[in-house]
């Protein structure tokens, strides 16, 4: 009787995208069929169940076509320098999450032809946290890419 384990990658992938979903959701940027939520609701949510309860997307998923670059430990939370793009065809937004902050979601970049989806910024982050980029297209689709940032002094306060 042959049995096939599952792929561990896989499943890393699926509780990935799960967490993006929860994250997103809890922001208010997951579209609802009725109404979308509002972006100061977005920015107000305090924890993932938050984000889970505005958002509508499809579960986003990893995507080589949206990138995050950072440390791998930052010395000082008040200031981490990050890096987050996509090359993505139709992005209509690109967000920064930061998992473990008091408000998860960092920043909102509303992308349009005439702008270069390539943002530099510096973050406050309070502990060490997953970060998360995500970029949303047009045709309701969304992607993400996460980077876990081991914080030595945390920048917030809580």
């Amino acid at each position: 009787m042959d049995q096939t384990l599952p792929d561990p990658r896989r499943r890393e992938a699926l509780t990935a995208s799960a967490a993006v979903a929860a994250l997103l959701l809890a922001q208010g940027l997951w579209p609802r069929p009725a109404a979308a939520a509002s972006l100061s609701q977005a920015f107000e949510a305090r924890s993932l169940a938050e984000l889970n309860a505005a958002l509508g997307w499809p579960a986003p998923v990893p995507s080589p076509a949206v990138t995050l670059a950072g440390p791998d430990i930052a010395e000082n939370g008040a200031a981490v320098e990050l890096t987050l793009a996509t090359t993505l065809p139709g992005a209509r937004r690109l967000l920064l999450l930061v998992e473990k902050n008091p408000a998860v979601l960092s920043a909102l970049f509303e992308l349009g032809e005439a702008v270069v989806p390539e943002f530099v910024i510096r973050v406050k982050m309070a502990q060490s946290s997953n970060v998360w980029a995500v970029a949303t297209t047009a045709d309701g689709r969304v992607f993400y890419a996460r980077r876990d940032i081991r914080v030595t002094l945390g920048g917030c306060a809580a």
